[in-house]
């Protein structure tokens, strides 16, 4: 169910406060140009400076434009457990197809303790739920066995791996099996994840490439020696966009490049601020090398 090249949406703002009609735009943008599935209020959505209004709005959005075209896992991850559940319980009455949940950041909670808390959220819903496993930012690494173990839950289904780190695909695959859906969070390498057994990205380079994007996971799994050779090709395309897309903390960086395109305004919430002049010329150097624009 979810797989391929699923995009991190960003959030618009306009005068500070969420751009709904852009953010439809978005939405229908992603469904007419080959995106897999949509995942709103993630780190991409800037979900750290969102109201609980704004989040579950952008949910709600996403949920009902998409109206069952593409599947829509929610970020609804939190440090806070009950908060967390919270907002699983809302995507799921409002009926997101998963959610996404970060694990716990500031807190550093023990092994243990990220097992308690995805078990007590996974308690309380009945949806799919997707690890999000990004120790730059939550300063934690959940472990391959803490995983294992909370496979064993109902509503345990896989990871979004950011740690960048492929070994863990060697390792996860070996140790849950094939049924563990396995999406990288970082689209650099999502060439080698995919051949080690990743079924996709959760993706920051589709807010602006979605074809592009589409297409190279399409071919990346593909038993076809012609497709394969395009999908490695499609990589080197997408490489210098990749690296792009994080010369600044996401998401300046994509809703620059975003920007440019005609999608949104690059606008961000502090303490996040636009793109310096000379990565604004990076960024759009990259664009021009995948040609763009």
């Amino acid at each position: 169910m979810f797989k391929g090249s699923n995009v991190a949406l960003v959030t618009p703002f306009k005068n500070n406060k969420l751009d709904e009609e852009t953010y439809i735009k978005l939405i229908h943008f992603h469904i007419e140009n080959g995106t897999n599935g949509l995942v709103p209020a993630g780190t991409t959505g800037e979900s750290p400076t969102l109201s609980h209004e704004e989040h579950e709005k952008v949910i709600e959005l996403c949920v009902q434009e998409s109206n069952g075209k593409l599947p829509v896992f929610a970020g609804t991850g939190s440090n806070s457990t009950e908060e967390a559940i919270s907002l699983t319980t809302h995507a799921e009455k409002i009926g997101a197809n998963g959610a996404l949940i970060v694990t716990p950041y500031y807190n550093k909670p023990t092994q243990e303790g990220l097992y308690q808390h995805y078990k007590a959220i996974n308690d309380s819903c009945g949806i799919p739920i997707i690890i999000y496993n990004i120790p730059g930012r939550s300063v934690i690494d959940m472990s391959v066995d803490t995983m294992a173990r909370l496979y064993e839950l109902e509503n345990i289904v896989g990871v979004k791996d950011a740690t960048g780190d492929l070994k863990r695909v060697d390792q996860t695959l070996k140790k849950m099996g094939k049924e563990f859906i396995q999406l990288t969070g970082n689209d650099d390498n999502a060439l080698e994840f995919n051949k080690r057994g990743g079924v996709g990205a959760i993706s920051v380079t589709a807010n602006i490439a979605p074809k592009l994007c589409s297409d190279f996971q399409k071919f990346s799994k593909s038993e076809n020696n012609n497709e394969i050779k395009e999908a490695e090709r499609l990589n080197e395309v997408l490489k210098p966009v990749h690296h792009a897309m994080f010369v600044e903390s996401n998401p300046s960086p994509v809703k620059y490049a975003a920007k440019l395109l005609g999608l949104c305004d690059d606008k961000v919430r502090l303490p996040l601020v636009e793109v310096t002049d000379s990565n604004k010329e990076i960024i759009k150097k990259a664009l021009q090398s995948a040609k763009l624009i």
